[in-house]
C-alpha cells in the first residue's frame, strides 16, 4: 500500500533521492516527510520545477563521479520485506551480506560469466553485474508476475539463448500452463530458479518438461533477512518429497547452504535473548528455524522494536529467528510448516500449522489455493479454510458450492493433520498476494474478511 511506502521511506531518514520525475514529484508534495532529502537527481525531464542536477547532467561532467571507499561492514543498503506479515521492516545489508549471497549463489549454483539470465524480478539484475552474467529484462509488470503474457517471456528466452532464469511461482504457474497446452520447448534453458513460496509439483514437472532435458529447477528457502537459506532441486521433490507434502508433512525447502548453520527452537512469541535460552527441538519436532551466517543480517534499521523480537545473541554471532515454522528430518532437511504467526491454537491443545493444512485442501481438483485463519467466535478460536477456486464463478451458484464444501470436509477429515477443519469459505477474487512474488498470501487480510462472514452469518440467524 502506499502508505507503506511513504511510511517505510520516511524512517529509512534518506538524505535524498535519486528517481524519476513521478516520484521526485510525490517527494515535493509530502516534502515535510522528507526534510533530510537535500541531494536529489532526477532522471528525466525536470519540468523546470524538479530537482538538479540530473542524471543525464551528470553523466555529462567533466568531473566523473567515483566510487568511495568502502569496508565490509559498511551499510550498502536498507531492504525491506515485503510486509506479508505486518508493515514492512526495513532490514540492514552491508557489502559484507551481499558478498556473501553472491558467493553463496555461485558456489551452490555453479553459475559462470557468460550466461544469460532472464530476470523476472528486475532487481536481481545487480547480482548478474557481479556475476559476470548478462540480464535480460522481459517485457512484463514486475510487481504483476501472475499476470505475464507467457508467449513474451518464452520468445525474449529463445531470441536471447537465455540458459537461467528466475521467477516467482505464480509467474512459472503461468507459464508452465501455457507450455502444457501448446507444446512450446526453450531447450536453451537450463538452470530455474524460483522463490517467494513452495512451487506445486506440477508446475515444476510442466517446467522440466519445458526446458533442456539436463536442466534443474531449484528452489531457494530464504527471508529478506537471511538469503539464501537452503535450496531443493526438482527431481528430488518430484521423486519424494511431493508426495510426503501432500500428505500434510510439510514442504521440504532442501538442505541448508555451505555458510548457514540452523536450529528448530521451541516456539515462543516472545522475545529470547540470548541462543542458550533457547529450546532446542529434536529431529521431527516442529518449532521455529533459527539461522546464521554471513548473510543474515544484523538488524533492523526501520521498526526497531523487532529487533529483539528476531534477533538473538551467541557471543559476538547473532542469530535470525526465521519466523518459519517446521522441523528437521534424519537427513537435515527442513521441512517448511507455515509462519509462526498463521499458526491456528485451538482449545483443546491442537495446533493446526498453514502449510500442511493447505497442502492436503490444494489436492482438491477445483481448489486452486487456500488461506488458514482463525476466527474468533465467542471467545473460542474456530479454524477456517479460505478457498479460491479454479472456477471464479462458483461460488456464485449455492449447489455447486455446498458440494464442493462437503467433499473438502471429507478431505480434510481423512488426514489427522486437517481432521479438525469443518468451516470452509469460498472466496469471491483472487486470494490477496503481496506485489513482489503474487505468492506470499496475506492472511491478516483473510482473518477479517473470514471474521466478517461469520458474523454476518450468525446475524442472519
Amino acid at each position: 500500500p502506499r502508505e507503506h511506502l511513504l511510511a517505510s521511506l520516511q524512517a529509512s531518514r534518506p538524505d535524498g533521492f535519486v528517481a524519476i520525475s513521478r516520484v521526485q514529484w510525490l517527494v515535493k508534495f509530502f516534502a515535510s516527510r522528507f526534510s533530510y532529502a537535500l541531494k536529489n537527481v532526477t532522471v528525466g525531464p525536470t519540468f523546470g520545477f524538479l530537482p538538479k542536477p540530473t542524471y543525464a547532467t551528470l553523466l555529462k561532467s567533466n568531473n566523473p563521479l567515483q566510487p568511495v571507499s568502502t569496508k565490509l561492514t559498511d551499510p550498502a543498503a536498507i531492504i525491506f520485506t515485503t510486509g506479508s506479515t505486518g508493515p514492512p521492516k526495513g532490514v540492514l545489508y552491508t557489502h559484507k551480506t551481499f558478498n556473501a549471497q553472491i558467493d553463496q549463489l555461485v558456489q551452490h549454483y555453479g553459475i559462470q560469466p557468460g550466461r544469460v539470465d532472464l530476470a523476472c524480478f528486475p532487481l536481481f539484475g545487480l547480482f548478474n553485474a557481479v556475476m559476470g552474467t548478462t540480464t535480460i529484462i522481459p517485457d512484463m509488470n514486475p510487481i504483476r508476475p501472475a499476470d505475464v503474457d507467457p508467449v513474451k517471456l518464452l520468445d525474449a528466452i529463445d531470441q536471447w539463448q537465455v540458459n537461467q532464469a528466475f521467477g516467482s511461482p505464480a509467474l512459472w504457474r503461468v507459464v508452465a500452463k501455457h507450455c502444457d497446452t501448446s507444446g512450446r520447448k526453450c531447450p536453451s534453458l537450463k538452470l530455474v530458479l524460483s522463490a517467494g513460496a513452495p512451487v506445486p509439483p506440477p508446475t515444476l514437472m510442466s517446467i522440466r518438461q519445458m526446458m533442456h532435458p539436463d536442466g534443474e529447477i531449484f528452489t531457494p528457502y530464504g527471508a529478506t533477512e537471511a538469503l539464501p537459506i537452503a535450496s531443493i532441486e526438482s527431481r528430488e521433490v518430484l521423486g519424494g518429497t511431493a508426495m510426503q507434502t501432500d500428505q500434510g508433512c510439510g514442504t521440504c525447502v532442501g538442505n541448508r547452504f555451505e555458510a548457514v548453520q540452523w536450529k528448530v527452537i521451541k516456539i515462543d512469541d516472545a522475545p529470547i535473548a540470548q541462543l542458550s535460552d533457547a529450546i532446542e527441538m529434536q529431529t521431527g519436532e516442529i518449532g521455529e528455524l533459527v539461522v546464521c551466517g554471513p548473510m543474515v543480517s544484523t538488524k533492523y534499521v526501520t521498526r526497531t522494536d523487532h529487533n529483539p523480537l528476531q534477533k538473538m545473541h551467541d557471543g559476538e554471532t547473532i542469530w535470525h529467528r526465521m519466523g518459519d515454522v517446521g522441523y528437521f528430518d534424519d537427513q537435515n532437511r527442513f521441512w517448511y510448516c507455515g509462519r509462526k504467526s498463521h499458526r491456528v491454537e485451538l482449545a483443546d491443545g491442537t495446533t493446526l500449522y498453514s502449510e500442511p493444512c493447505e497442502s492436503i485442501i490444494n489436492r482438491h481438483p477445483q481448489v486452486l489455493r487456500s488461506g488458514l485463519v482463525g476466527v474468533n467466535v465467542d471467545d473460542v478460536m474456530v479454524p477456517v479454510m479460505v478457498i479460491e477456486t479454479n472456477d471464479s464463478q462458483l461460488y456464485r451458484s449455492t449447489s455447486r458450492s455446498q458440494q464442493l464444501v462437503l467433499e473438502l470436509r471429507r478431505l480434510a477429515a481423512e488426514n489427522s493433520k486437517s481432521v479438525a477443519l469443518q468451516h470452509f469459505l469460498l472466496y469471491p477474487n483472487k486470494l490477496p498476494t503481496d506485489i513482489l512474488h503474487n505468492s506470499k498470501i496475506f492472511r491478516e487480510r483473510l482473518q477479517i474478511w473470514a471474521t466478517k462472514q461469520f458474523k454476518r452469518a450468525q446475524y442472519s440467524k
